[in-house]
């Protein structure tokens, strides 16, 4: 049984224009131990994809139909207060931004205990050993003395070794992150990625991994999946989507990876469609190389292209130069 598995997830917004599909017929499943990938341009629905998960869809978002099980039981069936024992506890998050997450006007060592108060029914006393040695883990040097500063008094990097803390202070079964090296230079990214590889292998814990990095989902997941426009149009171990690409978009995100040699980056033209009007047929038609007719006429089902490799086109895409090989 997998740790995590998604099935026909639709989570909607109700617009002045019309309802907004920001996810729509998503499915995918994490097993234990193991890191799935959500990539995709921004806007594609791979953020409220996770607060769908945690079941914290900012209203008047809802989740209008499909499951989220954890070891087999429905997120969705259970009261509020059960949700708010797994929030923190069993599925962890790390925010986009952790400066606008924590609290300023209260010490990092307070925001972590309370976590470890809330979940682990500890003492106050307990709690504190238990945020110094969270801290020390994801290495914030002099823990002990740190505890009691405020955000403000951290680097961006640290802020978020913080937060990785705070997520990591119950020792969660699944961390959902968020883009955990948005606006973090690039020495400070591989500190932040190394350092939640090395915890995830220790705890044997799984990871959902939200990026728009394509690097990043090549040095860091087991596994990948490819949304637009609030689909998932490619799902695939990261080795073979990588090799064998089989979704026009897919390779249109590799192209436009900027390679040694100071090659001039070829962008994808045009825009996705609009969430609230959706094209009868593939989401991604009116900026496809390969378009035909047929494309129109249907949403492309998710279909199994190789082994264990889905892909949502009729068109397989082989003939396109596969960038990754480059």
């Amino acid at each position: 049984m997998p740790l995590l598995e998604i099935q026909n997830l639709a989570t909607t917004f109700p617009t002045e224009a019309g309802l907004a599909k920001a996810v729509d017929d998503v499915s995918f499943k994490i097993d234990k131990g193991k890191v799935l990938g959500i990539v995709g341009e921004s806007g594609c629905g791979k953020s409220i994809t996770s607060l769908s998960i945690l079941r914290l869809v900012p209203p008047p978002g809802r989740i209008a139909s499909g499951s989220i099980k954890l070891e087999g039981q429905n997120l969705l069936d259970l009261k509020e207060s059960q949700m708010q024992s797994i929030r923190g506890n069993r599925i962890a998050l790390i925010p986009q931004d952790p400066m606008t997450s924590l609290n300023p006007v209260y010490t990092i060592g307070d925001q972590i205990m309370e976590a470890i108060e809330l979940h682990q029914k500890v003492s106050k006393q307990e709690a504190r050993k238990r945020a110094i040695e969270v801290l020390e883990r994801v290495r914030i040097p002099e823990a002990k003395s740190r505890i009691d500063e405020y955000p403000h008094q951290f680097s961006g990097g640290m802020r978020q070794r913080v937060m990785i803390a705070m997520a990591l202070s119950c020792e969660p079964e699944l961390l959902i992150a968020d883009e955990p090296t948005t606006a973090l230079d690039v020495t400070v990214q591989a500190q932040i990625l190394d350092l939640m590889r090395s915890i995830q292998k220790e705890q044997d814990m799984s990871i959902l991994l939200i990026t728009h990095d394509l690097g990043v989902v090549a040095e860091m997941c087991d596994h990948v999946a490819v949304m637009y426009a609030g689909a998932v149009v490619e799902y695939a171990n990261v080795q073979d989507l990588f090799a064998h690409p089989r979704m026009p978009y897919t390779i249109g995100l590799m192209h436009s990876l900027p390679r040694p040699g100071g090659e001039r980056l070829t962008p994808i033209e045009g825009q996705p469609p609009s969430l609230v009007n959706l094209p009868r047929g593939c989401r991604f038609a009116d900026r496809c190389p390969l378009v035909e007719p047929r494309c129109r006429e249907a949403v492309p089902p998710l279909e199994e292209k190789r082994p264990g490799h889905f892909a949502r086109c009729v068109v397989v895409a082989s003939e396109m130069e596969n960038p990754a090989r480059a």
